[in-house]
C-alpha cells in the first residue's frame, strides 16, 4: 500500500481547510486577460498584472480610512484578519495612496448598494501575482482560496455600514 503523503483530510473537511492551489488560481486570474501569457510576464517581471473587469469579476473600490474605521484598525494583519473573517474572499490593497484603498473581488452580477465605488467592464485593476508578495505597494489583503471564490457584497456592505456608527461613537 502507498504511503500517503502529508495530512489526511476527511471527505467532511471544508474547502477553507485545503491549501490554495495557486496554479488554478493564476490560471483562473490570468484567462480573463485577451492575452493570458501577458498576464504572466507581468506577473514574472513586475508582481502586478493589468486584468480587465466585468468578465470573472468586478471591484468594489473602498476607501481605507473607511475599512479601517469598519474594522477598527489600520493595521495590516488586523485588517486581512477582519476581512477573511468576513467577507470571505479576496481583496486587494493599494498603498499608493496616503491611507490606501481596498478592492473587494465581487461577481459582475451582484448587487451593490454600499459605500465605495463599483469598478466594473472598461476598467482594468492590477491584481498582484499569486503566493510570494511581490510588492509592498499592491497586495492581497486577502488572497483567493480557490478560483472563482469571490467575496459577498452583502457582507462588505453590513463591514462597511459599522464604520459609520463607530465613527459617531468615537465622536
Amino acid at each position: 500500500m502507498a504511503e500517503s503523503k502529508g495530512p489526511w483530510r476527511s471527505p467532511e473537511s471544508s474547502a477553507r481547510e485545503q491549501p490554495p492551489d495557486r496554479g488554478a488560481i493564476a490560471d483562473w486570474l490570468a484567462r480573463v486577460h485577451p492575452v493570458p501569457r501577458q498576464a504572466v510576464s507581468e506577473w514574472a517581471n513586475h508582481g502586478i498584472a493589468l486584468l480587465p473587469l466585468g468578465e470573472r469579476f468586478d471591484a468594489i473600490r473602498v476607501p481605507g480610512r473607511l475599512l479601517h474605521a469598519a474594522v477598527g484598525s489600520d493595521q495590516a494583519e488586523v485588517v486581512r484578519q477582519a476581512l477573511a473573517d468576513c467577507l470571505h474572499g479576496p481583496v486587494i490593497c493599494d498603498t499608493r495612496t496616503g491611507s490606501s484603498r481596498y478592492y473587494a473581488l465581487v461577481a459582475p452580477d451582484a448587487v451593490w448598494e454600499g459605500p465605495g465605488d463599483r469598478l466594473r467592464t472598461g476598467t482594468y485593476l492590477a491584481v498582484p501575482r499569486i503566493g510570494k508578495q511581490a510588492s509592498p505597494v499592491t497586495y492581497w489583503a486577502v488572497a483567493p482560496s480557490r478560483r472563482g471564490h469571490l467575496c459577498d457584497p452583502v457582507r462588505l456592505a453590513a463591514l462597511l455600514s459599522t464604520a459609520d456608527v463607530l465613527q459617531a461613537i468615537e465622536s
